[in-house]
């Protein structure tokens, strides 16, 4: 009596195909989620934000929140606050204009969408528009620039 080990060889075989295949498919992602998309985002703005020019700055805060507004405020040591915000669907283009260590993000809008505030402002409270606003940043390398870029363009898009 002849036992062939081919059914053996093949059911093997079948087996490995399919758990390999199950591995390729729950293994590996198409794209990131919005979610996992905002909090890169704001992992990188807050990472890459440069506060060293404003010697004065007590604390700021970044946000770019889920209905996709960037959000900036600035308090300084005497109490003075600064705020900017827009929403990314009126982003135009973001721009990183680089020296060896730091940089600035200069976003630009459509037209007049950065809402700038001051408030406890010695001079008087602002309250304006504008439609570019530049970020200081260190540590942005291309990639990085390029992955934020991406991210942004991601939301400015999403909903329209």
């Amino acid at each position: 009596m002849k036992i062939s080990i081919l059914p053996s060889i093949g059911k093997t075989a079948l087996i490995t195909s399919i758990l390999a295949l199950i591995a390729l498919n729950y293994g590996f992602k198409a794209e990131m989620s919005e979610q996992e998309w905002l909090n890169w985002s704001n992992k990188c703005l807050n990472s890459s934000f440069n506060p060293a020019p404003d010697i004065k700055l007590k604390k700021w805060e970044i946000t770019l929140t889920n209905d996709y507004f960037l959000r900036v405020r600035k308090t300084y040591q005497q109490g003075k606050q600064e705020y900017f915000s827009f929403n990314l669907h009126r982003l135009t283009n973001v721009d990183y204009l680089a020296s060896d260590t730091t940089g600035i993000l200069k976003f630009n809008t459509q037209t007049d969408d950065i809402i700038v505030q001051t408030y406890e402002d010695p001079n008087g409270n602002i309250d304006s528009m504008a439609t570019t606003f530049g970020l200081p940043v260190h540590n942005m390398s291309a990639t990085k620039f390029d992955s934020l870029k991406n991210a942004l363009h991601y939301f400015r898009t999403k909903g329209l």
